[in-house]
């Protein structure tokens, strides 16, 4: 038994019954997803920009045009990671949470890949507000843009199975 903060023994639950807060990662995941695209794609490689399908980058106000959609984007992935902290810091309060590294893992790569998936087709296929690579021919376009579903896929499966594994290994005897 260890002591709560009003110095009251309180039991620790059996691993069994421990839980991993899973939506903390996700949201995390999701962050953290947005961020790589944002920070990478848009800023280091400037592949692309949020809206640069419809507003190409090739004027001082459509490049201004840009830098204020991203930002949005940034500002919206930043909400993400604070849920995320948010998440996480209620349940650290609580008796019952397992700290677990593939947890985190898993959880964090369920989110990212989540973020890849639904950016991939919502902002590349449905609204076509931009795609992945828009420095190569635009021909090659849709390659560059189910690439990157497919590595929403691929996180999205990974960490799922990485989550299946472990909770299989945390199961009580029988």
């Amino acid at each position: 038994m260890t002591p709560t903060s009003d110095t009251t023994p309180m039991p620790i639950p059996p691993p069994e019954q421990r839980r991993f807060p899973i939506a903390a990662g996700i949201f995390f995941g999701l962050g953290l997803g947005g961020f790589f695209d944002g920070i990478v794609l848009h800023q280091i490689l400037q592949w692309h920009h949020m809206v640069s399908s419809r507003h190409p980058a090739d004027s001082v106000e459509s490049l201004q045009w840009n830098t204020l959609w991203d930002g949005l984007f940034h500002a919206t992935t930043y909400v993400f990671v604070v849920i995320g902290l948010v998440l996480l810091w209620r349940a650290a309060h609580r008796r019952h949470l397992t700290w677990s590294n593939r947890h985190l893992v898993a959880t964090l790569l369920i989110g990212f890949g989540l973020f890849n998936l639904v950016e991939g087709l919502i902002n590349h296929q449905i609204l076509g507000i931009h795609h992945v690579n828009e420095t190569v021919p635009r021909d090659q376009w849709l390659a560059w843009d189910l690439g990157f579903l497919a590595s929403g896929v691929i996180l999205l499966l990974g960490g799922i199975a990485m989550l299946a594994g472990r909770r299989r290994e945390v199961q009580p005897a029988e």
